[in-house]
């Protein structure tokens, strides 16, 4: 017979060997994190590396995102839509013919519905960011990465865990869903105008929009917009009033302009989810490390069951408040929107917008004395319409954050010199450009 007391020494001695070999000790920060926040910061970490320089539209940085998120969509079970390096296109951005060429990344979940499965829900995350830039710190030129870990890493990877989450749960899905990493969006949405005119054949069938950009600071709210549609409010009103983690707050007045635009311009439903702005927008500090990466996992959360609803329930009706509606529309009275001219209009020599704020707008722009003694700053949101013969005419302020900043705005822009219009089919037109002039006040050392 076996001596089992034998047998119970030989397997004491062998359990504490095997555990040593097959598991580490976690690090104690570790032992609470997820693993859908572990997989975020991984995603995050890459995607805001200083290796990407910035993901600037066109770029090398932007083409290793494109084929990072090709890679994460296919582990995670999706069908591309393109190539691993995404779809390629250019756009002409002036008259010399300069070019801008970027890609996008999609990919889809079909839906199991007969007479639903070939109708779209469309989620979309900005792909790119602004790159780098040299400036001049006391007479020498320096680099500086804008690694947008918060615009819009976080988003892309929260894209990439919704897409994990229904693909997984692609039983519940009527409606097919498109998760669509957007090149270009970086100033005027050229990646989404792409996809939605020349790329993808079915957006006749795509019922609603859902945009996720700069998500990481739920600490200070966490919002979604839908441009006052009556029944996309119902919907994320539906969502809110289940048991959720976190629920936003449905706003009125637009956090940004963004990719949201574009759909809303083709009369699609969206709703745009995001923690808005923060104090890193657009600086070298928007690093992963700013991210709040627990909210970000609460988020998620609701952001899925709204796409589940969206992808289940009825075809949301295009109906947002009039206001809204005069605002986007613009193009029914005669006026293209910037990012749809073949030849878009430019400011001396540049079809970039960017490059007006730098040229003209903050060059002349005089920070409101009382707004600098009550330490008031903020950013106004200014819409203006470059007619056929360059003058900027019909500027008006659609958010602002206080109206001595506002009145400053518009005084600048209205004083603007002559633009080259744009141009559509090769005959001049009007045409509407939104801009975002910022008031910072510098801290006294």
């Amino acid at each position: 017979m076996i001596d089992m007391r034998r047998c119970l020494l030989i397997l004491t001695l062998c359990i504490p060997l095997c555990s040593y070999a097959q598991f580490r000790t976690p690090a104690y920060s570790e032992l609470s994190e997820s693993e859908v926040v572990r997989a975020m910061k991984e995603d995050v970490a890459y995607l805001a590396s200083a290796a990407l320089e910035g993901r600037a539209a066109g770029s090398e940085g932007e083409l290793e995102a494109a084929r990072y998120m090709s890679s994460r969509f296919s582990e995670c079970g999706l069908d591309l839509l393109y190539g691993p390096d995404g779809d390629l296109f250019g756009m002409r951005r002036d008259e010399k013919g300069d070019t801008l060429v970027s890609r996008n990344v999609a990919a889809c979940i079909s839906g199991y519905d007969k007479k639903l499965k070939n109708n779209y829900i469309v989620v979309v995350a900005r792909l790119d960011n602004l790159g780098t830039s040299e400036i001049p710190v006391d007479g020498v030129r320096e680099s500086r990465t804008y690694y947008g870990a918060n615009g819009n890493a976080s988003g892309l990877a929260m894209l990439i865990q919704l897409a994990d989450r229904l693909n997984t749960n692609r039983v519940l899905l009527k409606r097919s869903v498109i998760l669509l990493a957007a090149g270009a969006s970086v100033p005027d949405g050229a990646g989404s105008w792409y996809f939605l005119n020349r790329s993808f054949s079915g957006t006749p069938a795509i019922d609603a929009m859902v945009e996720l950009n700069m998500l990481g600071t739920a600490s200070g709210g966490f919002y979604a917009y839908t441009a006052s549609n009556e029944d996309m409010n119902r919907t994320v009103a539906s969502v809110s009033s289940t048991l959720q983690p976190i629920q936003p707050d449905i706003v009125t007045i637009e956090p940004c302009n963004s990719d949201h635009r574009i759909f809303y311009a083709e009369g699609i439903p969206s709703v745009f989810f995001t923690t808005g702005m923060y104090p890193e927008y657009n600086t070298e500090k928007d690093t992963p490390h700013i991210l709040e990466y627990d909210n970000m996992e609460r988020e998620l959360e609701y952001i899925y069951n709204c796409v589940v609803s969206l992808a289940c329930g009825d075809k949301p009706e295009f109906n947002p408040a009039e206001s809204v509606k005069n605002s986007y529309n613009a193009a029914r009275s005669g006026v293209v929107p910037y990012y749809e001219c073949d030849v878009r209009p430019s400011f001396l020599g540049s079809s970039n917008p960017a490059d007006f704020l730098r040229r003209w707008v903050y060059v002349y722009l005089k920070y409101p004395r009382e707004a600098v003694n009550q330490g008031i700053q903020g950013r106004v949101l200014v819409d203006f319409v470059i007619d056929e013969k360059g003058k900027v005419t019909s500027v008006e302020a659609v958010k602002s954050s206080h109206p001595l900043l506002e009145e400053e705005a518009l005084r600048v822009i209205k004083a603007s010199p002559d633009w080259k219009p744009g141009r559509v089919r090769g005959k001049k037109v009007k045409s509407q450009v939104s801009l975002n002039v910022e008031f910072r006040l510098e801290k006294k050392k």
